[in-house]
């Protein structure tokens, strides 16, 4: 009995590329300016679009800070809730309601000011006009879009300010 000897299988074909040390060199570079030219983009676009600075000068508003407390405060103990909708021909229908400890003035002074969160467009100021039913309607419509209302209410010897999504 003879055994039969089995030919190794054959070796694939030469392609005639290599992968050599000057390819990953190239892909290494490559990659890694990518990631350096993005990081260059984002930062350039976050240092345009906001400044850093919340307030001018930082020492006058640490000599605020408690008073701003304590104004929140009393605002807090208010108990006033507002509703902001836009209606239909774009302008916004503001409803504020009160706690039992604290009704809402119905000769209030309504002001506010309309601020899209991404700094797009412009503020807007927001003129309010009251409405028979208590709540306060603006005189003109603010533009389709995501905006933020800062509003500030007066009356009854009361100040109470918040903000609100549209």
């Amino acid at each position: 009995m003879h055994a039969q000897v089995q030919n190794p299988p054959a070796a694939p074909k030469a392609t005639g590329f290599r992968f050599t040390g000057w390819h990953i060199t190239i892909i290494l570079c490559a990659f890694f300016g990518i990631v350096i030219a993005v990081n260059i983009y984002m930062a350039s676009l976050a240092t345009s679009t906001f400044s850093g600075e919340v307030v001018k000068n930082s020492y006058d508003a640490s000599q605020k800070y408690n008073g701003w407390l304590d104004e929140a405060a009393k605002e807090k103990a208010l108990g006033w809730t507002v509703k902001a909708d836009r209606r239909a021909d774009g302008r916004v229908a503001v409803t504020i309601k009160g706690s039992d400890a604290a009704a809402v003035p119905t000769k209030g002074v309504l002001s506010g000011e309309a601020w899209h969160p991404l700094g797009e467009l412009a503020d807007r100021v927001v003129t309010f006009v009251p409405q028979a039913d208590g709540s306060y309607l603006s005189f003109d419509p603010v533009p389709v879009g995501r905006w933020r209302l800062r509003l500030r209410l007066e009356g009854n010897g009361h100040v109470w300010r918040g903000e609100e999504a549209l």
